[in-house]
This record gives C-alpha cells, structure tokens and sequence, in this order.
C-alpha cells in the first residue's frame, strides 16, 4: 500500500492495488502473488494481518509490470 500510494493518486490504495493484480494478470499472466508475499504483521489495533509485502528488486518489477 505504501507503495501504490507514493507512486498513484488514488485515494482507495487498497482497492487500487487489488484492481492493479487483476489488470496485470489479464495483462501480463503474471500473478503479483508470485512476486509479493504475505506476511502477518501487527496493526495499530494490535492484531496481525497479512500483508502484501516485498522487497527492493521485487518493488521495481512491480513498478515495471505497471
């Protein structure tokens, strides 16, 4: 989300994020899951989600994809 957020002007960085997954699948074939892995990290609310994460190399392929 971070990241979408730095780079796009969408106010809804979640639902940008998941409609960019779906367009680069169809797109692509390339499944953002491969490249992204979840982890489960702590919010404010003190409970864990996953959450897409990843890291420097994985982030400019992203950005390449898009």
């Amino acid at each position: 989300m971070d990241v979408v957020k730095a780079l796009t002007d969408s106010i809804n960085t979640r639902d940008y994020w998941f409609k960019m997954k779906i367009r680069v699948k169809d797109e692509s074939g390339i499944e953002l899951s491969t490249i992204c892995r979840q982890l489960k990290l702590e919010s404010a609310d003190g409970k864990k989600y996953e959450t897409d994460c990843a890291n420097t190399e994985e982030i400019f392929r992203i950005i390449q994809l898009t």
